[in-house]
């Protein structure tokens, strides 16, 4: 059995989740809790060094990092039904897309998720020493002082900007793919639009779809990967109530700024 240790909320262990559910593969979970640490224990970092989610352990004990490059791995050794294309150019541009979102697009998602709604969560009910003990084990030094300035600042944070003028950039080639081709990577669902969706589903939550406004064909992709059983099993199921109207309120506040940076970017 395969076992995935995970966090409901993780964009990363979203897209897992997905791909596992496109394969009907049934798996046993850890689930991680974020705000209290789970990832950040010496023994949780024995399994993932980066001290994230997901980690997936294959049925012969093997231990998979990276969201994905485990995507990659569950399509190779699960072939049917294929989540990567036949041709071998739709494949390169599947690759593309998913490498751009490890060189920079997951380290935004974070910043606004955190600068919008979530470093309320980690704030709320904790004084100074418990926050710094907090970053302290977070073994990525750039992504604990990012994290610090964010707690401290939040929207007036100096990443905030370059973070909503990235998914800016990201949702305007979405749109000019899809004026191209059916799927982001060619004419079949493939992992590229697995691991894309989890990011659309958190401008949602944070009432900032908006910007889809003048993007139809990205809009109408959208609606698409939400019809999939995939999207039920693998996201729908495991939002956290918790989560959600702290997301919608703080985002509602925030739509203002987002809407200014763009308008200014």
């Amino acid at each position: 059995m395969l076992e995935l240790y995970h966090n409901d909320m993780s964009t990363c262990a979203q897209k897992v989740r997905l791909t596992l559910a496109e394969k009907g593969l049934e798996w046993t979970g850890h689930h991680m809790d974020l705000r209290r640490g789970d990832t950040r224990t010496d023994e949780y970092k024995l399994l993932n060094p980066m001290g994230v989610v997901p980690t997936l352990i294959n049925q012969s004990g093997a231990v998979l990092i990276e969201s994905n490059l485990i995507m990659e791995y569950l399509d190779e050794a699960y072939a049917d039904p294929p989540l990567k294309s036949a041709d071998p150019v739709e494949r390169l541009s599947m690759r593309l897309l998913t490498k751009q979102l490890d060189e920079g697009v997951h380290a935004v998602t974070g910043t606004v998720s955190s600068v919008v709604a979530f470093r309320f969560q980690w704030l709320d009910g904790r004084d100074q020493a418990e926050i710094d003990d907090l970053l302290a084990r977070m073994p990525d030094v750039a992504r604990r002082e990012r994290t610090r300035e964010i707690f401290a600042k939040g929207l007036d944070s100096v990443h905030f900007p370059p973070a909503v003028l990235r998914f800016e950039k990201l949702f305007t080639e979405m749109e000019r793919r899809l004026g191209e081709t059916t799927w982001l990577a060619g004419d079949a669902y493939t992992l590229a639009d697995i691991a894309y969706t989890p990011y659309l589903t958190r401008f949602e939550h944070l009432q900032f779809l908006g910007v889809l406004d003048a993007r139809p064909r990205l809009a109408a992709w959208y609606e698409r990967v939400k019809q999939r059983p995939s999207y039920e099993i693998g996201i729908t199921k495991w939002l956290n109530e918790k989560y959600l109207p702290l997301m919608k309120e703080k985002g509602t506040e925030a739509w203002p700024r987002v809407q200014a940076i763009i308008v200014g970017g």
